[in-house]
């Protein structure tokens, strides 16, 4: 756990900055180093950690009294073991001995509290393993899958909904200019700064209908508040570990669930990794039904940005930090600044539609999900919103009539509807997206090439095909596991005598996979087609 809080904003030299009594009673803890924050110092033992608050005011929040310190550590270890799993032990008051020394949990006046902790594993922290190239995309899927039971389990009430209100929102994003409006000249120039200001208050100002949106339909949270990659430990074996949220200010923690997962979307970012940032955000998308986070997620990631940017100014500002952390953290402070700028910019890599279609059995998820990993793009599935949309699990299966009940034509349109505005969604963002259907019509596929053109965006259609046996042997495995498609070998002739021949769109739109043949050589067939650096052809 220890470089979990080791950042822009803290430092590290084994009890140095301690007190010789704290020092006394940290050794006595059997600690062994201490690493201080912009508001806790964290004291490291082999399978312990014990973290005390620091006693200052920081405008979002006081630390300043006993009591409130208390509240404070109560307050984490509740909040926080929502996402991990016997990592916080509980709380324990530091008292003084009558010979003036300190002991936790003793008989004495009490001088303050800590939350005790058992330590986590660095190997297992989610930077470190990025640094390390150990984080993958599979990785990210598990968080985010984490994160949709997390968010889906937290009330929706009033309480939280006034937090996700475009004056709320603005209240925070005032308060990060006020706090570094006379610093920030220390790390940007006047004119970043007024862009970073208008683009962020302008958005929420032109968006005041989207964000209202986002709280009708309930997306407005109790968070984590401080998603960073060093606060998610990915072990081997044994439970996904998310620590160190926000505990201190409520309005930090609640938001609009894409705020959360954009603190996770700014960090890869900030690391150079976009690309793992996309799967992340696509994953929990996926998993949720919840397109509507790409209409605000670059705000919230700019808004992250700043915040980051915020804390590293401040801590370059503090003379209790040593002259070379005050160096780093300045560096970090305006590489978060940038980031936040960069983040009103569109992509430079312009965006496309690609339609995965093909008969049943034939690998269109297995080619849409290689396909979203080439472009850093989400999946909307036909499938998965069609269980979405009738609130059932994804791997619950629905075997009505080939053509009736939740396969009934005009049900089916419905889906089809359902998936190209979420598709629209993602385009409105400036990001590619991966339609996974059967597209078994041309009408169907006109639908969504249709789409492209109206975003003005390149199109393909990638049909996968491999013989009937080879389908049919598919289905019959398919049928010993859970899964997202209700193709079954029952409905597979029927599905075949209805299939309409792909002859409505041009050679280059059309690409057709042979899903029998190598997987290197559908994954490089599949890169010539889409290669996202390339120029693209536009209905």
């Amino acid at each position: 756990m220890s470089a979990a809080f080791v950042g822009p904003c803290s430092r590290a030299s084994s009890h140095a900055q301690l007190s010789p009594e704290w020092v006394d009673l940290a050794r006595r803890l059997g600690t062994e180093q201490t690493i201080q924050t912009h508001i806790s110092w964290v004291m490291l033992g082999p399978t312990d950690v014990y973290k005390r608050k620091r006693p200052v005011e920081l405008g979002f929040l006081d630390f300043r009294t006993l009591a409130a310190r208390r509240a404070a550590c109560q307050a984490e270890v509740v909040l926080n073991r929502r996402l991990s799993t016997d990592v916080y032990i509980g709380v324990k008051p530091v008292t003084r001995r009558p010979d003036g020394t300190l002991e936790l949990a003793g008989g004495g006046e009490v001088v303050d509290w800590m939350v005790h902790m058992r330590r986590l594993r660095d190997h297992d922290r989610a930077d470190v393993r990025l640094r390390e190239g150990r984080l993958t995309a599979s990785d990210l899927a598990r968080v985010a899958a984490r994160l949709v039971r997390f968010h889906d389990r937290a009330p929706a009430d009033e309480h939280a909904a006034a937090f996700g209100h475009p004056d709320r929102i603005a209240r925070n994003v005032r308060e990060n200019f006020a706090q570094t409006r006379d610093i920030v000249e220390h790390f940007i120039d006047a004119k970043e700064y007024e862009q970073i200001e208008d683009h962020q208050l302008g958005f929420l100002e032109r968006h005041h209908d989207v964000f209202m949106s986002r709280v009708q339909q309930g997306r407005i949270r109790e968070g984590h508040g401080d998603l960073r990659l060093e606060h998610v430990y990915l072990p081997d074996q044994g439970p996904l570990q998310i620590i160190d949220c926000i505990e201190f200010n409520e309005r930090f923690r609640f938001g609009d669930v894409a705020s959360d997962l954009a603190f996770l979307v700014m960090d890869l970012a900030e690391h150079g990794r976009v690309d793992l940032a996309e799967h992340f955000a696509a994953s929990y998308s996926q998993d949720s039904g919840d397109y509507g986070i790409y209409e605000v997620l670059d705000f919230y990631e700019g808004y992250r940005a700043y915040v980051r940017g915020k804390i590293a100014a401040l801590s370059a500002q503090d003379p209790s930090l040593e002259r070379t952390q005050r160096d780093r953290s300045a560096a970090a402070a305006r590489h978060y600044f940038l980031l936040a700028l960069a983040s009103a910019r569109r992509p430079i890599i312009e965006p496309k539609v690609v339609a995965v279609g093909g008969m049943i059995a034939t690998g269109k998820s297995t080619v849409a999900q290689r396909l979203a990993r080439l472009l850093s793009a989400p999946i909307v599935e036909a499938d998965r919103t069609r269980k979405q949309m009738l609130g059932v699990a994804p791997a619950q299966p629905i075997h009505d009539a080939a053509w009736g009940g939740a396969y009934d034509p005009a049900f089916t349109d419905r889906v089809y509807e359902e998936v190209l505005r979420r598709a629209a969604v993602v385009l409105d963002s400036g990001r590619s997206v991966v339609v996974d259907a059967s597209f078994r019509g041309r009408t169907l596929r006109q639908r969504v090439r249709q789409l492209a053109s109206d975003h003005g965006v390149g199109f393909r259609f990638v049909e996968c095909r491999a013989p009937a046996a080879v389908c049919k042997q598919r289905l019959r495995e398919r049928a010993k596991h859970a899964s997202v498609s209700d193709g079954r070998l029952e409905i597979f002739d029927d599905f075949a005598s209805r299939w309409e021949p792909v002859d409505e769109l041009s050679p280059p739109e059309h690409i057709v996979l042979d899903t029998v043949g190598p997987a290197t050589e559908q994954l490089e067939q599949l890169r010539r087609a889409v290669d996202p650096w390339a120029g693209d052809i536009r209905p």
